[in-house]
Order: C-alpha cells, then sequence, then structure tokens
C-alpha cells in the first residue's frame, strides 16, 4: 500500500487559522522597529569641546544630569577641547558611529573655521544635527583691577600703544576672535590677539593680570563675584541683569554676536534616534539646575528645533564666508 507523507509543518499550517497566521506575521514585520525603539540601551557619550569647569561645561553637566534621566541611560561627559572648540566634534565626525550613542556640544566656530584654514571635515555634511540649546553672550571685559573703567579706555591705549593691547578668546577663527579684528578694524587700532582652549583658560590669564582684555562668553560667574570688570556687550540690547553695561553698537562698533550652542552627531543617525535624543533633551531644558547655569553667564534659552538648528547652520556658514573674507583672516594649514 503506497502512503502519502505529509510534512508536519503543511499539516500544522492547515490546522491553524488564517487570522493567527497573518498577526504573526504583523508581529514578526514590527520586531525590528521595536527594536530601534529601544534606543539607548546602554550609555550615551557626549563630548564638550571645552576644559572641564568652564561655563559650557557646567551648563551641560546639568542638563545631561535631567536628560539622562529621560533617556533611562548615564549620559557620560567627555571633554576634548582644541582647536576653538571644534577638535571633540570634528573627531566625532570622523570615528563614531552614527547610532546615536555619541554625540558633540558644537559651536558657531565650527562653520567658520572652514573659510579660515583647511579642517577634516564638511560642516554641512559630515554631521546629523538634533538641536539648538542656547546662545553665548560675548562681552568685552577686563579685570576688576585694570586701569580701564570703559571701552574707550582700552581704544584710546591701543591707539597711543599699536599692538601691544593683549585680548584673549577662545581659539583662532572663533566669534570671539572675529569680534577682536572687527573692533579693531573699526577702531583702527592693533592688538595681540590671544587664542585660549577654553573660557575657563581665558578667564585665568585675565585675572592673573597675563592679558589685558577678553572679548569672550563665560565672563558672567566672574563678573558677578566682582574678579572682572564688564565693559560692554555683543549684543542689539542691554543686558537685563547688567542694565549699566553698554553694548558695543551703542558705542559706534556695529557688532553684535549670534554664536548658537547645540547639539549634533555623525552624519547618517536615524531619524528615530535623532528624535529620542531631541526629546529628551528639550524636555530638560527647563531643569532648575540648568537654567540656574544659564543665569549665571546671562545666556538665553534659545530652542531650535532639528530642522530649525539644521537651517542654522546653513545661514551661519554663509555668513561667515562673509565676514572671513571681508576682514582677510587666514589661518596657516
Amino acid at each position: 500500500m503506497t502512503q502519502t507523507f505529509r510534512h508536519p509543518r503543511r499539516q500544522f499550517l492547515k490546522l491553524v487559522p488564517a487570522s493567527l497566521l497573518l498577526a504573526g506575521a504583523a508581529v514578526a514585520l514590527q520586531a525590528p522597529a521595536a527594536r530601534a525603539q529601544t534606543f539607548p540601551a546602554k550609555p550615551v557619550t557626549l563630548i564638550v569641546p571645552y576644559p572641564a569647569g568652564g561655563a559650557t561645561d557646567v551648563q551641560m553637566r546639568s542638563l545631561a544630569l535631567a536628560a539622562s534621566k529621560r533617556l533611562g541611560q548615564p549620559i557620560v561627559i567627555v571633554n576634548q577641547p582644541g582647536v576653538g572648540g571644534t577638535l571633540g566634534p570634528a573627531a566625532m565626525a570622523r570615528t563614531a558611529a552614527p547610532d546615536g550613542y555619541t554625540i558633540s556640544v558644537i559651536n558657531a566656530a565650527l562653520f567658520r573655521l572652514p573659510h579660515i584654514q583647511r579642517v577634516s571635515y564638511n560642516a554641512l555634511t559630515d554631521f546629523t544635527f538634533i538641536m539648538g540649546l542656547n546662545s553665548y553672550v560675548y562681552g568685552v571685559s577686563v579685570a576688576a583691577d585694570s586701569r580701564w573703567k570703559r571701552v574707550e579706555d582700552l581704544i584710546a591705549y591701543a591707539r597711543a600703544n599699536p599692538g601691544k593691547l593683549s585680548i584673549a578668546s577662545v581659539g583662532n577663527g572663533t566669534s570671539g576672535h572675529i569680534a577682536t579684528e572687527r573692533l579693531a578694524k573699526m577702531a583702527g587700532i592693533k592688538v595681540n590677539f590671544v587664542p585660549f582652549k577654553g573660557g575657563a583658560d581665558a578667564l585665568v590669564a585675565l585675572i592673573g593680570g597675563h592679558v589685558d582684555a577678553m572679548i569672550e562668553a563665560g565672563w558672567g560667574a566672574m563678573a558677578e563675584s566682582g574678579k572682572v570688570r564688564l565693559l560692554a556687550v555683543a549684543l542689539n540690547e542691554r543686558l537685563k541683569r547688567w542694565p549699566q553695561v553698554p553694548t558695543l553698537r551703542e558705542l559706534g562698533y556695529d557688532i553684535a554676536i549670534q554664536s548658537e550652542v547645540g547639539l549634533a552627531g555623525p552624519k547618517g543617525m536615524p531619524p528615530a534616534v535623532v528624535q529620542a535624543l531631541h526629546d529628551a533633551f528639550k524636555a530638560s531644558l527647563s531643569d532648575p539646575g540648568y537654567q540656574q547655569a544659564l543665569q549665571a553667564e546671562s545666556m538665553p534659552n534659545i530652542y531650535l528645533s532639528t530642522a530649525e538648528y539644521r537651517q542654522y547652520a546653513q545661514t551661519q556658514f554663509a555668513s561667515d564666508k562673509r565676514f572671513v573674507e571681508e576682514l582677510g583672516i587666514r589661518l596657516a594649514d
């Protein structure tokens, strides 16, 4: 007698209702999406491209602590200063996997430096822009015991002593450097520009008398404690917290700086991962510790969405190109 062999799986499929088979297929299709939604499954590294202890470092540690609670994973701060705050982001763009586990704080120098010297990154295509966080407030400051009480006093000294007035800022090609060069050009003076790795280092040099003045952000806490004297701010309006301090525009120098601080990762990050990071950090912007750190430096909490921050990057890149060409700044490669 001939017997027909029936494959066990086929027999099983005949016994299982079609609706259950379809449901099982749907679950299988959803599995990859479910795995993607588990981000983050391990700690996230946040590169802060300035030395520990500076204003940006303090702010980012507060913000990261708040965001880590929403992500459900620790956010580990790694300080990687250098090249005006672009060394860390550039290294991340070259070496980090686009999985969201390594991101970086970025500043406006990232978009300016390519116009000044050869760099290892493309400012518009090598990064995944996540969001904008706040904006640095640049000011002209001197040590509290300095002989100079006004910006006009600095200018008068520089005119009488060409090249002797030393002005500090964070790195070559940064907003502070550009502001220094623009002020010197408008005032018709020659100054000695002194770059530092971070604002904390520049402040130490200023207070210690190693430089005469500083055009940089991060002066707030030192001005509040009476260790530095703020002479002017590079804004459109006076600060509410420092109403007695004029803007550079009021003094006849058309210099107002918008230097956005934001978050970015390497290019190619999945949209779902970008969204998860964006949402966690956005929800943390109101954290009291972070807000206090911003207020100490009179920094505005300027949020930009992912799309808005991407547009800011393009606009900043184009405007910096014009400024650099106007001033004729070029650094050695």
